[in-house]
């Protein structure tokens, strides 16, 4: 049974990063939006990569901050560690990233949407978009059966559309960071005669800080005088932590080689020919077979937790393999891992 919920402008599905930009831009240009999410704790979460920027993702940030978006701004107030890439280069090439503290980037978008003018953010599930005669979008309907009028739609749903998730040959149907997937929007989606592909990604393990041999790993310091990413930010943002640098050893290819067939995309469990972003470490060694070793950046998730993420080191092989790798490497030989990698 559905009932009349309100009457709004427009709904945008998903509060990640896109998702969040398109509602304040909405509602910054005098519109009535709503915003829709899963979590309402998982504004602006960021579970594959808790940094802002990087190469060409820093332009993209600067240049959202141009147009008027929050993310740089948000990043001025949460990231820990500014570091301006490729300074061996010519200037047009330099980019900027930054390290954040990944529960006070959500905190910051959070508190951002919601004390947003003609902006209002809602934790449901949108199971439907509904049309009128003429083709037009004209309402979404969620889980509950609440029914908002709206002119348009916007999805942002990210990977959360028919999620599944890989770690070696098991898989189960799951949103990022164990949420649950939005399988009904997607049918919906169909029914309104759009084509879906899949967008592929991956995560690397995460660890404890307290297991890390930090002596055998190289010491990455943010830079002396750290450029902010917003154009607003009047007073320059301080370096709060460190980053480390290892590499993978000839040990680490062999456990990758001898468990290739247990990596999804290799397996046939992985069937979607869609874009893939942050490809596998299985797939850095099947395309460069002849590298002998690969960077691994260690990086905090935050201030306050002892969980490092381990760029670099994406994955889907099973989790005792993946534990194999770690111990294989420099730094990570008594890492105790707290979160295994995954494929979604």
């Amino acid at each position: 049974m559905r009932y009349e919920a309100g009457t709004y402008d427009i709904a945008v599905i998903g509060a990640g990063h896109a998702g969040i930009e398109a509602a304040l831009a909405g509602a910054r240009l005098g519109l009535e939006t709503l915003c829709f999410t899963v979590n309402l704790d998982a504004v602006g979460n960021m579970p594959c990569n808790p940094a802002i920027g990087g190469t060409g993702k820093g332009h993209l940030v600067r240049e959202i901050d141009a147009l008027g978006g929050e993310m740089a701004r948000a990043a001025d107030k949460a990231c820990i560690q500014y570091r301006m890439l490729n300074r061996g280069k010519g200037p047009a090439v330099w980019s900027l990233r930054a390290q954040a503290d990944r529960r006070r980037y959500q905190e910051v978008m959070k508190h951002t949407l919601e004390l947003q003018e003609n902006l209002w953010v809602k934790q449901g599930e949108v199971t439907e978009i509904l049309t009128g005669e003429d083709g037009a979008v004209s309402a979404v309907v969620t889980d509950t059966g609440a029914t908002y009028e709206v002119r348009a739609a916007i999805v942002a749903t990210g990977t959360y559309l028919g999620g599944k998730v890989f770690v070696g040959e098991f898989s189960q149907e799951s949103g990022p960071d164990g949420s649950h997937p939005a399988k009904a929007l997607s049918d919906s989606l169909r029914g309104l005669g759009l084509r879906l592909r899949r967008f592929k990604t991956g995560t690397p393990p995460r660890v404890n800080a307290r297991t890390v041999d930090f002596d055998e790993m190289e010491l990455q310091h943010g830079d002396t005088l750290p450029v902010p990413f917003s154009y607003a930010t009047k007073t320059p943002p301080e370096n709060q932590a460190v980053c480390w640098l290892t590499w993978t050893t000839e040990e680490t290819h062999r456990i990758v080689r001898e468990n290739l067939d247990r990596a999804p995309m290799y397996s046939g469990l992985i069937e979607g020919v869609g874009p893939r972003y942050c490809p596998s470490f299985e797939t850095k060694i099947v395309r460069f077979p002849d590298k002998p070793r690969h960077q691994l950046f260690v990086e905090p998730m935050g201030l306050q937790t002892e969980e490092l993420y381990i760029q670099g080191f994406s994955s889907s092989l099973p989790e005792e393999v993946q534990i194999q790798m770690l111990h294989s490497v420099p730094g990570l030989r008594h890492a105790v891992m707290t979160r295994p990698a995954y494929a979604i």
